[in-house]
């Protein structure tokens, strides 16, 4: 099932043991469009850290209660690697907080997050890490979903709309869709994007690039999802 993110920010996150906080935000990979992480709001219980719970400690989301549950402990997420408020998220961080929860690290060849078959387990040594701390560079295709929500769509012809949310699989975590505001001269209605369709995003610009044209996105009816006109294939 999908799900748009924009109905996922201000959910509950419920723990093993009691409850958490609430979803703040959506960290995502811009090269496999895939969920990495979910941003905790804890309100005053961690308020100085980053939390951050991987989807591969997500268990039910039920919409109805609003309601994101999480397969860990408090005391697990408490004690688990943290960064501050506002810092990047690190190689070294991640690699760290895939150890300690005993998880395979994120791989980004394309693999998901469904049924078990997560990323496979890259090499890495405890000594290496902490001798060559420089060589761990804070991952560039990391990118809130929040922070994207709003950038222009940039056609071949011109820009068309804006970024309005993130159609995302809840078995996968994949990102299946962009919903796409067309504009107020096509009565704002909201067309759908593919990620294949994507060529770059470019956030010094607040743009995201796509491989299709104006007339591709105008004859695109309302919750479709735009294709490339024939002499585009």
């Amino acid at each position: 099932m999908l799900h748009n993110l924009k109905e996922l920010y201000g959910n509950g996150l419920a723990a093993l043991d009691g409850d958490v906080g609430h979803v703040r935000d959506f960290y995502f990979d811009d090269e496999t469009w895939v969920i990495r992480y979910v941003v905790a709001d804890t309100g005053s219980w961690l308020a100085e850290r980053l939390v951050l719970l991987s989807p591969l400690a997500f268990g039910k989301l039920d919409p109805h209660e609003k309601m994101l549950h999480v397969k860990l402990h408090k005391k697990q997420i408490e004690n688990s690697p943290w960064i501050e408020l506002h810092e990047p998220v690190s190689r070294h961080f991640e690699i760290e907080y895939h150890r300690y929860y005993g998880w395979p690290a994120y791989r980004n060849d394309g693999a998901s997050w469904s049924l078990g078959s997560c990323p496979e387990s890259l090499p890495h040594s405890r000594d290496k890490i902490e001798a060559h701390p420089q060589r761990n560079r804070d991952d560039q295709h990391l990118q809130s979903t929040r922070a994207v929500t709003g950038y222009h769509i940039q056609t071949t012809d011109g820009v068309i709309g804006h970024v309005r949310g993130f159609l995302v699989d809840e078995t996968s975590w994949e990102i299946r869709e962009l919903a796409v505001e067309a504009g107020h001269w096509y009565s704002g209605r909201e067309v759908l994007i593919s990620p294949g369709k994507i060529e770059r995003i470019l956030y010094e610009e607040s743009t995201v690039f796509v491989n299709l044209t104006k007339a591709d996105i105008q004859r695109t009816g309302e919750n479709e999802v735009a294709q490339a006109g024939p002499d585009q294939h």
